[in-house]
């Protein structure tokens, strides 16, 4: 295992912190009572800790989402009387967050066999999907760690091109639109409880592999990728994540089916991830794990501050809203096909601004009342304008992971992924037509 230097102890303390909130999660589904904060504390201190070592940019995306929130619940309290349980303003996306920690522990299971640099590339449209697919199914499981997994094993064969980033781009982004893994799927359950996720995955799923086949004949059209090294799927790579995935559903639809995907994610990849340790022994499981906590979790900072600080953007301005309407107002009185279809635009025209999909989708949700039927709608809107917005945003996780790794730039790929996003959005936008009249029915 390579040595690394040790961490400062402000880095130690918030990824003790963060485990703490993972832990509280975890036990509060089997106990009854736990308060809120418990989880929410933690989160919010851990971020606090490591607020310096976050990028200016998001440092300036998450301040600006905490400090309209606060002013929010500021003018409801000031100006409507509202009086909000100080208990639960921290609450929004804390289990997002607890989730976003438990599918960490992931990469501590192992990873897909790299096979020996020299052996002779897959090429032109078979490594190109190759690429797209390795991506989509790993990405799934393993959300954007599996990106770095592929990115740098074709990297071993030279510097990456834009075709392959690209590929690497769309194939994670796509994912969003369906897999139970993705802090996508937990922001839009936590938006919208009563969501049915076969109804969603019905949709999605199809959508993914629709952009994927697309991505495929586009890029070969625009690029020469006769000779561009593609990653080689096998047998072997994908046994971890379909493993995976296969028991949590057993978990879902057998032993807890009181619990959603989400909290069974939540406590299920630790258990694993420590499961699979422990026969490699106690030594080597103490190693792994403390260097987890004082590296990757603190390594979160980022995506943990953006979810929590949108979570109470949405908090503030739900509280907002109530509080000046008596609750007797929504932005539309029937989140319908037309309804739908702006709202999914507009999410996915703000992150080409270069704001995260997660703020749209909060402050939507803030100024909706859904019942069950149209919260299914809902969580699909959330989920593609997530898949799109963040293939195509500048300032999105991946992109912005793009550059920091590979050295390609947020906008250049935000230009070559213009015409995916029209295409895919023209896909979702009959996607939302039949889903809005399946759900009415």
């Amino acid at each position: 295992m390579t040595r690394m230097p040790p961490p400062p102890p402000r880095h130690r303390l918030a990824g003790a912190l963060t485990l703490a909130g993972l832990l509280t999660q975890i036990a509060g589904l089997g106990l009854d009572g736990l308060p809120s904060w418990s989880v929410s504390l933690p989160l919010w201190a851990a971020s606090l800790l490591m607020w310096p070592d976050i990028p200016r940019r998001n440092q300036w995306q998450a301040g600006v989402l905490a400090v309209l929130g606060l002013a929010f619940l500021a003018l409801a309290v000031v100006g409507f009387d509202a009086t909000p349980d100080i208990t639960t303003l921290l609450d929004g996306n804390a289990f997002v967050v607890a989730m976003l920690v438990g599918v960490s522990f992931i990469a501590l299971i192992g990873r897909p066999s790299e096979g020996p640099p020299n052996s002779e590339p897959v090429t032109g449209r078979r490594g190109l999907a190759g690429t797209w697919l390795g991506v989509q199914l790993l990405g799934a499981i393993l959300n954007l760690s599996a990106v770095f997994m592929v990115g740098d094993r074709l990297e071993r064969r030279g510097r990456l091109l834009e075709v392959q980033l690209l590929g690497l781009n769309r194939g994670l982004s796509s994912a969003a639109m369906w897999s139970p893994f993705f802090a996508a799927m937990g922001v839009a359950v936590s938006l919208a409880p009563s969501l049915e996720y076969t109804t969603v995955l019905a949709a999605g799923l199809p959508l993914a592999f629709a952009g994927g086949l697309y991505s495929v004949f586009e890029l070969s059209r625009r690029f020469d990728v006769s000779e561009v090294p593609g990653f080689s799927l096998s047998p072997r790579s994908l046994l971890m994540p379909a493993s995976v995935a296969g028991l949590v559903m057993v978990f879902h639809y057998v032993i807890t089916p009181s619990l959603t995907i989400v909290s069974i994610i939540t406590f299920l990849m630790p258990t694993l991830a420590l499961a699979a340790n422990l026969a490699r022994g106690a030594t080597a499981t103490r190693e792994r794990l403390i260097r987890h906590l004082h590296y990757r979790l603190p390594g979160m900072r980022g995506e943990i501050t953006l979810f929590l600080c949108a979570g109470l953007l949405t908090k503030g301005l739900s509280i907002l809203v109530a509080a000046a309407t008596n609750g007797d107002w929504t932005l539309f009185a029937d989140f319908g096909v037309g309804p739908a279809m702006l709202s999914y635009v507009a999410i996915v025209a703000s992150a080409i601004a270069g704001l995260h999909p997660i703020i749209g989708i909060s402050v939507l949700a803030s100024m909706l009342d859904l019942d069950g039927p149209h919260q299914t709608l809902f969580g699909f809107v959330a989920l593609a304008s997530w898949g799109v917005g963040t293939a195509v945003g500048p300032l999105s996780g991946i992109n912005l992971s793009l550059q920091g790794r590979y050295g390609i730039s947020g906008y250049r790929m935000m230009k070559h992924n213009l015409h995916y996003a029209l295409v895919m959005s023209a896909l979702v936008l009959v996607a939302i037509a039949c889903l809005a009249q399946a759900v009415s029915a």
